[in-house]
């Protein structure tokens, strides 16, 4: 199956998401009851909790897994990721190949913790063997959690739907002050330019954004300004509350 295939109507769920979205709308046929689908939700989030209760700093690379080993791209990331993990922060990332393998691998040569945090899917996705917390999430949604949580900053590495999903929930948690001093890079001038074109001359030249939210988006080629900008954002943070 292709994630373009037209499919009858109901089908049986390729995965737990599509399960519990679809069932409402009898596109798929229903395989749980609603407590049983409660209790997977909690196995989700308790297995994240414990898993990453003890991992102290982190800092979470998002990015596509369609670029493969020999792209100047991948390299580029896995050197970010290790500079980070060199400042001392563990990386976390969606835990499949490309760019997200380029950041667990980038975390295993400085020596920190590499996390990876799967979510089951019917293609593409496969864990890279670069992971020592090795997770697999039955819905995005508890996924999505534990890429914030745990996390100091959010570094996107050029990607695609997924990346963008990723990116656009943190730019709304910051927007209103879900998280605070949360860095969002961007890294990757060339890719990332026309997005910040158009954030710029459409949603806030019509009002749809306000001037300073557009300000809550760092982008950047230098991976040195990365590093400053996650590590300043850990002084923060781990100051004491008054």
């Amino acid at each position: 199956m292709t994630p373009h295939q037209p499919l009858k109507r109901p089908h049986p769920p390729a995965t737990p998401d599509e399960e519990l979205l679809g069932t409402k709308r009898r596109a798929v046929i229903a395989q749980r009851t609603e407590a049983e689908r409660i209790d997977r939700i909690e196995r989700d989030l308790a297995a994240g909790f414990a898993a990453l209760r003890d991992l102290g700093p982190a800092v979470t690379f998002f990015g596509s897994a369609r670029v493969p080993e020999d792209d100047p791209r991948y390299a580029a990331g896995r050197d970010l990721a290790r500079r980070v993990g060199e400042a001392g922060f563990s990386i976390i990332s969606g835990g499949g190949p490309g760019l997200m393998e380029a950041a667990n691998r980038g975390a295993q040569d400085a020596g920190v913790t590499s996390v990876g945090l799967n979510i089951e899917l019917p293609f593409e996705q496969a864990p890279n063997p670069y992971q020592d917390i090795a997770l697999t999430f039955s819905f995005f949604f508890t996924r999505k959690m534990m890429f914030v949580r745990y996390a100091t900053a959010f570094v996107v590495l050029p990607g695609g739907f997924g990346t963008l999903d990723e990116l656009f929930e943190a730019l709304v948690l910051e927007q209103v002050d879900k998280i605070r001093d949360f860095p969002i890079v961007l890294f990757g001038t060339e890719y990332w330019g026309g997005l910040l074109d158009w954030i710029r001359d459409r949603l806030i030249a019509e009002g749809m954004a306000r001037p300073e939210e557009g300000r809550l988006l760092m982008v950047t080629d230098d991976p040195d300004a990365v590093v400053r900008a996650v590590c300043a954002a850990r002084d923060v943070q781990e100051q004491p509350a008054a």
